[in-house]
C-alpha cells in the first residue's frame, strides 16, 4: 500500500446541501422494486444463464412479487433476444408485470430492442449513457455537450419508434450511468435534456434512474446527491426517481435506504446482491429490513429456502453462510450467553407474553421466512449451558433443571472442545446418556419394592455394588426417603436429596419418564443424577443411583 495515500487518492467532494432533509425522515412504505437479476446479475456471472435457467429464475421472481423485472439486453446477443421473445410469445409474463429492457444510445441497438418487444403487454425501455468526468475523458473523449447529444439522440430514436409497439403499455427510463461520480449539476442538465424529448406528465411518468454505479463515497453523500436532484430537477412530479446501487464500499444497502429517505421512489437490485465487482444491492436484505420494522415490503419471502435453491441452481452462485437473512448461520448462535438469551426470548414469545417480536439477537422471527426454531441454536466448543439445554429440550424433550444445566453444560463443552467441531442434538443426547443414564458402577438396580402404612413408606432394595448383590430395607415419608435411609443401614456415607424433578419423555402406554435428582453429601458437595424408566418411581431410584455413581 502507498505510504501516503493522500498523494495518490483524494476524497470525493461533498454536495452543497446545508439544509438537507433526509436525516430527519423515516421510511413508512416500501418502494417500487425492480429486479435486475436477469440482466445486471446475469452479466456478472462467469457462465451466464441459458434461456431455460433464465425462464426458471424469471418465474421465481414473479412468484416472489416483483412487478418490474429487467429481463435483459436483447440487442446484446441472440440468447438475450430469444429469451425476451419466449417470455412474450409463450405468455410467461403476467399482465401486471413490466418487462424492462436495457439499451445503449445507439440507433441499431434501439431498433433491435424494439423488435424484441413486439406483442408485450407492459414494457420499460431503459436508455443509458455514461456521464462521469472519467468516462467522458477516458472512454468517449467527449465534452459535456457531446455527451448530452448522445443521450438526446437515443431518446429521440426511442420516441420515433413508440408507435410500432401498438397494444403495449410503454414506460420510458433514463439512466445517467456513473451518476454517483458525476457532478450533480451535469446529471441534472443531461436528465432534463432527455425529459424535454420524452415530455413525461404526472399521469404518464418516466423513470429517472440515478445509479450508484461505483461507490465512490460514503452513503450519506449519495443521499445528498439524490435529494439535490429531487429538489432541483424540473417536473419532479412527472418522474419516478429510481436507485441502482452497487456495493464497492460494502454500503450498498445503506446507500439505498438513505437514498429512499432522500426522496427516491424505486429501487433496482438483485436477489442476494449478485452483480459485478462486489455486487449489486441485495433486495432481499432491504425488503426484510423494512419487514422487521413493521413495513410490508410487498415481496414474499415466506419460503426463502426455495428461492435460494432456484437462485443457486440457475446462477451457479452460492449464498455465503453469513449473508443477511439468507445465510445458513444468520439465525444461529454459538455463544453460550447468546444461546441462553435466545432460548429465554423464544419461550417468552411462545407464551404470548408480548404482542410484538423482541427476542434477543433475532431481528425477526425465522419462521416468517421459512426457517425453523431448531436451526436457531447450535452447539460447538464456544457454546454454553443455554444452547445445550435448548437442543436437548427442543429435539428430545429433555428439560434439564437450571442447576443441572450448570453442571452438564461444562461437561458437554469439554467433550465438544475435544472433538473440535459442531455437534448435533443426537450427539449431545448421547453425551448426556453416557454421563448420567448409563452410569451403573458401583451401584446398579436389580429390584425395588415399597409398601405404605400409616404415612410411613418402607422399601426393599436389591442392588449390585461392584457386581456383588446388596439387599437392604429402609423407611421414610416417601420412597426416596426410605431409599436414602436404607443406604445408611449398609454403611453408605450420609447424603440427602437436595433437588428433584421429573417429566414424561414420550406418550402412550409405554410412556417413558425421566427423573432428575441432586444429592448433597455430608461434606456439602452436590451431584446430579438422572434416571429413565416406564415407572416414575423406578426412574427416581435410578436417578439417585446415577448421582451416587457420579460422586
Amino acid at each position: 500500500m502507498h505510504k501516503n495515500p493522500s498523494k495518490k487518492y483524494r476524497p470525493f467532494p461533498p454536495v452543497a446541501l446545508p439544509d438537507r432533509q433526509w436525516p430527519s425522515r423515516v421510511l413508512t412504505r416500501a418502494p417500487i422494486w425492480c429486479s435486475v437479476d436477469l440482466r445486471d446479475g446475469n452479466q456478472a456471472l462467469a457462465v451466464p444463464m441459458n434461456v431455460s435457467q433464465k425462464l426458471e429464475l424469471f418465474q421465481t421472481l414473479v412468484k416472489t412479487g416483483f412487478k418490474e423485472i429487467e429481463v435483459g439486453f436483447p440487442s446484446a446477443s441472440n440468447t438475450e433476444f430469444t429469451f425476451n421473445r419466449r417470455l412474450i410469445e409463450e405468455h410467461r409474463a403476467p399482465d401486471d408485470v413490466w418487462l424492462q429492457v436495457l439499451v445503449q444510445s445507439r440507433e441499431d441497438l434501439i431498433e433491435r430492442t424494439f423488435e424484441s418487444l413486439v406483442g408485450a403487454k407492459k414494457a420499460i425501455i431503459h436508455l443509458y449513457n455514461s456521464t462521469s468526468p472519467a468516462q467522458r475523458r477516458v472512454v468517449f473523449g467527449m465534452s459535456k455537450n457531446e455527451i448530452i447529444q448522445v443521450a438526446v439522440h437515443g431518446a429521440e430514436w426511442i420516441k420515433e419508434r413508440l408507435p410500432r409497439l401498438k397494444g403495449t403499455e410503454v414506460m420510458l427510463q433514463y439512466s445517467p450511468e456513473s451518476f454517483s461520480a458525476t457532478e450533480v449539476e451535469f446529471a441534472k442538465e443531461i436528465s432534463e435534456a432527455v425529459l424535454d424529448v420524452w415530455q413525461p406528465t404526472p399521469r404518464q411518468k418516466m423513470i429517472l434512474n440515478l445509479p450508484d454505479t461505483v461507490e465512490v463515497a460514503m452513503p450519506n453523500v449519495y443521499a445528498d446527491q439524490i435529494e439535490w436532484i429531487c429538489r432541483n430537477i424540473k417536473h419532479r412530479d412527472s418522474l419516478i426517481v429510481s436507485l441502482h446501487t452497487h456495493n464497492d464500499r460494502c454500503t450498498g444497502t445503506a446507500a439505498t435506504e438513505l437514498g429512499l429517505l432522500a426522496g427516491a421512489d424505486r429501487v433496482e437490485g438483485t436477489l442476494f446482491g449478485n452483480g459485478e465487482r462486489t455486487g449489486n444491492l441485495d433486495i432481499v436484505a432491504v425488503a426484510l429490513n423494512l419487514f422487521m420494522q413493521g413495513i410490508d415490503p410487498n415481496l414474499d419471502f415466506t419460503d426463502l429456502g426455495s428461492i435460494i435453491e432456484v437462485y443457486e441452481r440457475c446462477t451457479g452462485m452460492t449464498i455465503p453462510p453469513r449473508q443477511p437473512y439468507a445465510g445458513e448461520l444468520v439465525f444461529t448462535a454459538f455463544s453460550g450467553s447468546h444461546q441462553d438469551a435466545i432460548r429465554k426470548g423464544l419461550n417468552e414469545w411462545k407464551s404470548g407474553a408480548r404482542a410484538y417480536w423482541d427476542v434477543p439477537y433475532l431481528t425477526l422471527d425465522p419462521n416468517d421466512i421459512g426457517r425453523e426454531y431448531r436451526e436457531v441454536i447450535r452447539v460447538n466448543s464456544q457454546s454454553g449451558k443455554g444452547g445445550v439445554a435448548y437442543l436437548l429440550e427442543s429435539e428430545f424433550g429433555i428439560e434439564l433443571p437450571k442447576e443441572m444445566q450448570r453442571e452438564f453444560g461444562p461437561i458437554a463443552n469439554d467433550a465438544v472442545d475435544k472433538l473440535g467441531r459442531e455437534v448435533s442434538g443426537a450427539e449431545l443426547k448421547a453425551m448426556f446418556w453416557r454421563e448420567y443414564i448409563e452410569r451403573t458402577e458401583p451401584w446398579q438396580l436389580q429390584g425395588f419394592e415399597t409398601e405404605s402404612k400409616n404415612g410411613v413408606v418402607k422399601c426393599r432394595a436389591r442392588l449390585l455394588q461392584d457386581g456383588k448383590l446388596v439387599e437392604f430395607s429402609g423407611e421414610g415419608n416417601g420412597p426416596l426417603a426410605a431409599l436414602v435411609h436404607g443406604f445408611g443401614n449398609v454403611g453408605v456415607p450420609r447424603f440427602e436429596i437436595a433437588n428433584y424433578s421429573e417429566h414424561a419423555l414420550s406418550a402412550g402406554e409405554e410412556a417413558t419418564a425421566i427423573a432428575y435428582i441432586q444429592i448433597k453429601q455430608g461434606d456439602g458437595r452436590t451431584r446430579w443424577g438422572a434416571g429413565v424408566d416406564t415407572n416414575i418411581e423406578l426412574a427416581s431410584v435410578r436417578a439417585v443411583l446415577s448421582a451416587l455413581n457420579r460422586s
